[in-house]
């Protein structure tokens, strides 16, 4: 493995973009930690998080003690990820594949094939899991489970090719022999639920039973999220009680779904019910169902409500997440509560959970408006010091759009953002990424990805031709 890392910089050449050195140098760099010995792989995983420029984070990811990962797909998944993703963020989209693939040698197992196809995600390449599924599949011991079937879907999930998904599901079964489970069929049913076939959805609910698989809570979480988010609210309800008929427990991702439409659309008493059901069906509330009854006090104007809700999170349990600091963000800006803002922001900076870039450019944008330009400033500069330069344009835009870029201390009129509360939040949840109630994919982003879906390039994949 440390020989593939030195392989990798040879062939890609990209050190010095980031860092300013020449080639020799990063190579010896390189080398040199190499040669020093391996690291652990909790070593590893923390240094991967602050690093930043991508060579250094794929001379991390191969200097890791190959003991402590050949046979962990799950750590394996986790620290290609961040690798590939600082990749793609450079622009370098065919690195971050030629990485990935490098480990498909290595995929003599399902689960090792499931964790590898994942990371393909983190480049936006759907197409090319597909390829690397079609490749090794045929080298693995036969009949395949699903597992690395649901993998290869999951990762055209994250990518929101949702078409793929329904085009590709019963070709793949067939070519491989697959008998798809209930994750399998959960994630068609997402699928046809994004694209707005519910029909079709109910349909892919039925075929399940009628194949002998029992539909589990989160196949229903899927379906009714989908009808919530469609304002189908009799059709969710329907649901819920089919579910329910049919022995199914909801568990804490159900309910936070149903916590989530009151909190959006309801009020804070709504919310409370809900949680109230939880608790007497011995459902503890998590870190998200909070998150909306803070979003729905703050929406209906009760603040103060929210912030002692905030200010006991850790009592409960909790630990705020990036989706937490984001709506609490909105609701303190929307009423032009700054010091609370800016209070939260400095806390979202030392759990580097940092609300995404829109967030922060409104919140920014209602600094200015409300003559706290100082403190506008010190967020550009602190936003501005810490991303990589490709990451870091839409804040040197966004300094030159207020005028801070100068010591004229004139700022151009502002739009009000506080009318813009119910809409953003809306926006995020019907997208139904950034509150992902698995929580891993908000958990795990750093400071260097909070401006990931506003100013990263997606990589045009080359169209495939007929098979």
């Amino acid at each position: 493995m440390k020989m593939a890392a030195l392989a990798f910089l040879l062939r890609h050449g990209r050190r010095a973009h980031a860092h300013g050195l020449p080639l020799s140098r990063a190579l010896s760099t390189t080398a040199a930690s190499t040669e020093s010995g391996a690291i652990s792989l909790s070593a590893a995983r923390r240094r991967l998080r602050r690093e930043l420029d991508p060579d250094r984070a794929v001379s991390i990811l191969q200097a890791i003690d190959a003991a402590s990962i050949s046979d962990r797909a799950s750590a394996t998944r986790k620290m290609l990820t961040i690798a590939a993703r600082r990749l793609s963020h450079a622009g370098r989209f065919a690195d971050a594949e030629a990485l990935i693939s490098s480990y498909l040698p290595a995929c003599t197992n399902e689960t090792y094939l499931a964790a590898v196809l994942c990371c393909y995600a983190s480049a936006n390449l759907p197409e090319k899991a597909l390829d690397a599924f079609r490749s090794t599949v045929p080298s693995l011991p036969t009949p395949i489970s699903p597992h690395p079937f649901n993998a290869l879907l999951s990762t055209f999930l994250e990518c929101r090719s949702h078409d793929r998904i329904i085009s590709l599901f019963g070709e793949l079964c067939k070519e491989f022999s697959i008998n798809p489970n209930d994750r399998s069929y959960g994630i068609l049913i997402k699928a046809y639920c994004v694209t707005g076939n519910d029909a079709k959805a109910k349909q892919t609910l039925e075929q399940m039973r009628e194949q002998g698989i029992s539909p589990t809570a989160k196949t229903y979480r899927v379906f009714i999220d989908s009808m919530y988010k469609q304002k189908k609210i009799h059709q969710a309800e329907l649901l819920w009680k089919e579910m329910i008929e049919s022995g199914i427990k909801p568990d804490v991702a159900l309910y936070t779904v149903k916590a989530m439409n009151y909190g959006l659309h309801g009020k804070p008493e709504e919310v409370m019910e809900v949680m109230t059901a939880m608790e007497a069906d011995g459902v503890k509330p998590d870190i998200i169902t909070y998150t909306f009854l803070m979003y729905s006090y703050c929406r209906n104007g009760n603040l103060e409500d929210a912030k002692v809700v905030y200010n006991s999170l850790s009592e409960k349990g909790c630990s705020p997440n990036a989706a937490t600091y984001k709506y609490m963000l909105e609701g303190m800006y929307a009423n032009c509560d700054f010091d609370a803002g800016l209070d939260i922001f400095e806390e979202s900076k030392k759990k580097k959970k940092i609300p995404d870039f829109r967030t922060m450019k409104r919140f920014v944008e209602g600094l200015v408006k409300g003559g706290r330009v100082a403190d506008a400033q010190q967020i550009i500069a602190y936003m501005r010091k810490r991303l990589t330069s490709r990451l870091r344009s839409g804040w040197e835009k966004l300094e030159k759009e207020f005028g801070l870029d100068s010591d004229s201390g004139d700022t151009p009129p502002l739009e009000d953002s506080s009318a813009k509360l119910d809409a953003e939040a809306k926006s995020v949840a019907a997208d139904g990424d950034a509150l992902e109630l698995g929580g891993s994919a908000t958990e795990e982003t750093a400071v260097s990805e909070d401006s990931r879906d506003d100013e990263v390039p997606v990589p045009k994949e080359v169209s495939r031709g007929p098979a």
